[in-house]
């Protein structure tokens, strides 16, 4: 993470304007195996390969993101939640971020993809949190075997643009083939439709 006076304010305003983007669910929830939502019908389905599209979400922004890849492509849905809940207040919520990603926190997460053995090709989306990945995103891949799997990192920011965030995230995808991933700008309304397009053409799946 840059450690510069731009990367912390672009950090703050990621946060405060799509930061993150997911229900998380209570702290007494267990881990369990969980059934993606199966694939909505397709607008432009990848020929035979099953494809899954798994995201954090805090906000609601990187969610209709995800929404708008599933849609298009045929894929399955997956959202990455947390077995603790983030602070409903945005200072502390700043706080806890930046607190897990400086240690290198992985947060238990309260499910898992039922047979990812499956998937040929996964998007991973997060929203941008100072700068890099939301900790959420870190312990899912840290849970699974990329090898020989095909991977798109898709992110929102509040401002600050891509930063770090595929960069860290491909770190962490040993073994897989790592298309060029994007981001958009954080709105509830999902990315901009023609720009979501074009990413997508360009990834010629």
């Amino acid at each position: 993470m840059k450690k510069n006076i731009y990367a912390v304010i672009g950090g703050a305003m990621m946060l405060l304007g799509s930061a993150a983007c997911a229900k998380a669910p209570g702290a007494e929830e267990q881990a369990k195996e969980t059934a993606p939502v199966a694939a909505p019908q397709a607008e432009n389905t990848a020929k035979d390969k099953k494809i899954l599209v798994a995201y954090y979400s805090y906000s609601g922004n990187t969610k209709a993101v995800a929404q708008q890849i599933a849609r298009a492509v045929g894929a399955d849905l997956f959202e990455i939640n947390t077995v603790e809940p983030y602070p409903a207040a945005y200072g502390d919520l700043l706080d806890r971020a930046k607190e897990q990603i400086q240690s290198g926190t992985k947060p238990a997460l309260s499910g898992r993809v039922e047979n990812m053995a499956q998937y040929d090709v996964v998007f991973i989306g997060s929203p941008n949190w100072w700068g890099t990945i939301a900790p959420a995103v870190s312990s899912f891949v840290s849970q699974y075997n990329w090898e020989g799997k095909t991977v798109a990192g898709f992110f929102t920011n509040g401002g600050g643009g891509m930063q770090n965030c595929e960069r860290d995230l491909n770190k962490l995808l040993s073994g897989a083939n790592v298309l060029e991933g994007v981001t958009f700008t954080g709105r509830s309304s999902g990315a901009p439709a023609k720009a979501l397009q074009a990413w997508l053409d360009k990834l010629a799946l």
